[in-house]
């Protein structure tokens, strides 16, 4: 099955090779090299693609609109809504903007384009130089049609322009549909954060508070000094800003989150960092590493009268940050895990039993790939080992 972005470049393709005949037709007898028509036209393709990747709206509308014209390569353009209302015009022509949203319109409600002749649209104005106005619904694949794209050309209309307008058409269609996978995506990703603040185990919350309570007597000073800690991390966990962090906030996190297990916990928990400084500014998923440390911190401590111990180890790999956080507690069995150590259908953490971790995962692998999932390392009484490779760059992410 063909995805969004495929049909993107097929449908990029489309609009290359018509402009390429058109403009080569056009030039025929003049010196322009082929890469040049090439470049110039996939250069105006990509400017509209710019603007439309924000979705239709007017003020994208009103960006696109000159770049779709001049791969139209008529007189003027038009953009509109799902209800027909002009977004944009771009061009001469605007005696038939009327004559054109009526079409458009029509169009809207048989979601098939059309195409106006001379005869319908002869105002007679002295020196009009239409001939001719076509529309072409925009169509989303789940969506349905939300928009038009209208064209008014200056010359009697053929099967070319119906064709380019098509094409183009088209092309503008499956920018607009990328932009709302984008705002889809966006949304699943807010979703999935808000999951996962749900998950923050409502025990560490209540026990953190309690320990609180208990050195407000004893210990005024240490109890100050945990409201803060505690407000700290509450604060930066509910924060609304971004999904993604940098590694050295998360750490930052992490530490409050400990400092509070370990007042809870004294010499039962003992915490091993290691960090690479070259590492810190790494960006990753907001509360990609808290929910591992919380889950070592259970599990570590977990059937054990001596406590353990939580490691927490951030390497620099070349083009990658690789990150682990360990615990020597219970452990679990491996075949509860499918080969590989991969988290995404592990029974044990989609069933609640580790909090969060196949969370951290899906989003992991939505930012940067199914390469970049969680991977557990465990036996049964051996210990937990769960770790996460983080790309150094990668675009569009960024705290």
């Amino acid at each position: 099955m063909l995805t969004a972005v495929s049909v993107a470049a097929l449908v990029v393709a489309a609009v290359v090779v018509v402009l390429l005949i058109r403009r080569l037709r056009d030039r025929r007898g003049f010196s322009s090299p082929l890469e040049r028509v090439v470049h110039d036209t996939l250069h105006t393709a990509s400017q509209a693609a710019t603007a439309l990747r924000r979705g239709l709206s007017a003020e994208s509308a009103t960006v696109a609109a000159p770049h779709l014209r001049a791969l139209l390569g008529t007189a003027a353009t038009a953009l509109t809504d799902a209800r027909g209302e002009l977004l944009a015009w771009h061009g001469g022509g605007e005696q038939h903007a009327e004559d054109l949203l009526t079409a458009a319109r029509r169009a809207l409600e048989t979601s098939r384009r059309a195409l106006v002749p001379h005869a319908d649209v002869d105002c007679g104005r002295l020196g009009c130089a239409v001939r001719a106005l076509v529309v072409v619904p925009l169509v989303l694949e789940d969506t349905g049609v939300v928009g038009v794209l209208g064209a008014v050309s200056t010359s009697e209309a053929g099967p070319g322009l119906l064709r380019t307008a098509d094409e183009v058409a088209r092309y503008a269609a499956t920018q607009i549909e990328l932009a709302e996978l984008d705002d889809s995506r966006n949304a699943l990703a807010s979703a999935e954060v808000r999951a996962l603040r749900a998950q923050i185990s409502p025990h560490f919350l209540y026990n953190a508070l309690t320990t609180i309570a208990s050195f407000v007597r004893t210990d005024p000073e240490r109890a100050r000094e945990l409201v803060l800690e505690f407000a700290d991390f509450t604060r930066y966990s509910f924060r609304t800003a971004g999904e993604f962090t940098t590694l050295a906030d998360e750490l930052r996190n992490i530490d409050r989150y400990l400092t509070l297990e370990r007042a809870r916990f004294g010499s039962r928990l003992q915490v091993r960092l290691q960090v690479a400084p070259e590492v810190l500014g790494v960006v990753l998923p907001f509360l990609a590493l808290q929910p591992l440390v919380e889950n070592a911190v259970r599990h570590g401590l977990s059937g054990s009268a001596n406590g353990g111990t939580v490691t927490v180890v951030a390497e620099d790999a070349g083009t990658e940050c690789v990150i682990s956080v360990e615990d020597d507690g219970v452990g679990m069995d491996p075949a509860r895990l499918q080969p590989g150590g991969d988290l995404s259908t592990a029974e044990a953490h989609s069933s609640g039993t580790h909090v969060g971790l196949g969370n951290v995962d899906d989003r992991l692998r939505a930012a940067f790939g199914d390469d970049y999932g969680l991977v557990v390392e465990t036996a049964l009484g051996a210990g937990t080992k769960v770790s996460l490779r983080v790309p150094k760059f990668r675009a569009g992410v960024r705290s």
